[in-house]
């Protein structure tokens, strides 16, 4: 199995080795043994929910620094307009676009403009009749990291599309090209992250042979800086060319809307999204031309590395929207140029299966049918694992024994080991202690 790259890590020092991660983990990815947590890098999809609960901060995700932009001669920052709904009583994109520059960046090249682009391209795509419906959106990136991971069936159905990250990028480094006459391996595109999902696809891309971008700076780590620049601002310069449907994206609703359409559906939060696939799964929502799925939130504006309230930034977004044409942004033909499709096919990843053939998984699926049924079924998360069939999993691919419930545990000492140290008169009959094992049998 390929090598995973995971912008998602653990700083074991902080933790404590609380459950709260390993609850809220989607894909069961997380497990504590000894203390600490661990993190199971062929089923992570880093879409940062261990991130935003743990306590104490124990994990964090791996990004570029601002100075980072100082290793190229030409520097261009891909804003995604998530930024834009960190600021109070912004009325023009223009003031954040400009104090990006006065960071140290040479241009300035919207993400927005690229999502209006792939937006006229899914209308494109779903008006052929080239995938199967319900189109499930491709734009977030933990959601494709999970369908391939637990979802493989729906692939086939998922937008074959570059990201709108990806496609402002491939055009923001072209026309840096041309304007500047340098190498592009002189030119750095940085996209402003809003979570750890989007670093991942930049380092480790499951669709292109690789990234038009060279990283990934957090929100919060950009933000204090960007806020002083701006607060000095006393005229921005006119760099805005996105729309209402663009900036419409950094919000949950707003990709599907974008496709001025009425039979779409869109779900934010992880778990919302995982009901919805397996509704696809089911095919019961073979009536809905579009889905829009949002690990986070709210959308983006509810990733883990923004500096906002999710939903206070969704309320400065709709304010800002109301200032802004339709669409800035269009394709020159009316068909979806080449360089927008992926280059490589979203491949579904096995992890489950627990054997080399189907005997040898047959037999350890039985076992862990067995082992499960011993288990309290409580799902408390104290073993370490996040419910019992998880636990049961670990046992039989000889990650964790039984005794690492602490129920099985007990239940064992009773039985084996306290009442050899009672004193002999003082002792449970045999007869006693039988019939007690057979009732907790």
């Amino acid at each position: 199995m390929a090598e995973f790259f995971h912008s998602v890590r653990l700083d074991e020092e902080k933790c404590l080795g609380c459950t709260n991660c390993i609850k809220r983990c989607p894909t069961g990815a997380i497990r504590v043994r000894n203390g600490k947590a661990h993190i199971i890098k062929e089923r992570c999809i880093d879409c940062g929910e261990c991130i935003r609960v743990c306590p104490h901060h124990a994990k964090y995700a791996e990004r570029e620094s601002v100075s980072r932009i100082l290793d190229f001669k030409y520097r261009i920052a891909l804003p995604a307009p998530t930024l834009y709904g960190q600021f109070n009583n912004l009325d023009e994109v223009d003031y954040v676009l400009t104090g990006l520059k006065r960071l140290g960046f040479d241009d300035v090249f919207e993400v927005a403009r690229g999502a209006e682009l792939v937006s006229e391209a899914t209308r494109l795509l779903i008006d052929s009749g080239e995938i199967k419906k319900p189109l499930i959106s491709s734009a977030c990136p933990a959601i494709c990291r999970l369908i391939r991971v637990v979802f493989p069936k729906l692939i086939p159905q998922v937008v074959p599309l570059n990201s709108p990250m990806e496609e402002a990028g491939r055009l923001a480094r072209k026309k840096a090209v041309k304007d500047t006459g340098l190498m592009s391996e002189e030119i750095g595109v940085f996209f402003i992250t809003p979570c750890p999902a989007k670093i991942t696809a930049i380092r480790q891309p499951i669709f292109l042979e690789k990234s038009n971008i060279n990283g990934a700076i957090a929100i919060t780590d950009i933000y204090p800086e960007l806020l002083k620049e701006m607060d000095k601002l006393h005229n921005a310069e006119p760099l805005s060319k996105s729309g209402i449907i663009g900036v419409g994206w950094a919000s949950s609703g707003g990709e599907s809307s974008a496709l001025l359409r009425e039979k779409y559906l869109a779900a934010d939060g992880i778990e919302n999204v995982i009901k919805v696939l397996e509704e696809i799964e089911d095919e019961k929502l073979g009536n809905i031309d579009f889905i829009e799925l949002n690990a986070c939130t709210g959308g983006c504006v509810g990733g883990s590395l923004t500096a906002e309230n999710p939903f206070v930034a969704k309320a400065r977004i709709q304010h800002l929207r109301k200032y802004l044409p339709v669409s800035c942004n269009h394709l020159v033909v009316e068909s979806i140029p080449d360089k927008m499709r992926w280059q490589k096919p979203l491949i579904g990843i096995n992890i489950m299966s627990l054997g080399d053939n189907v005997v040898e998984a047959m037999d350890k699926m039985n076992r862990l049918n067995e082992i499960q049924a011993r288990l309290p079924g409580l799902d408390c998360g104290t073993c370490g694992a996040p419910s019992c069939r998880a636990l049961a999993d670990d046992i039989v691919r000889g990650f964790a024994s039984e005794n690492d419930c602490v129920f099985r545990l007990r239940e064992g000492l009773n039985v084996d080991c306290l009442q050899e140290l009672i004193p002999a008169p003082f002792r449970r009959p045999k007869a006693q202690e039988n019939k007690v094992s057979e009732v907790q049998k």
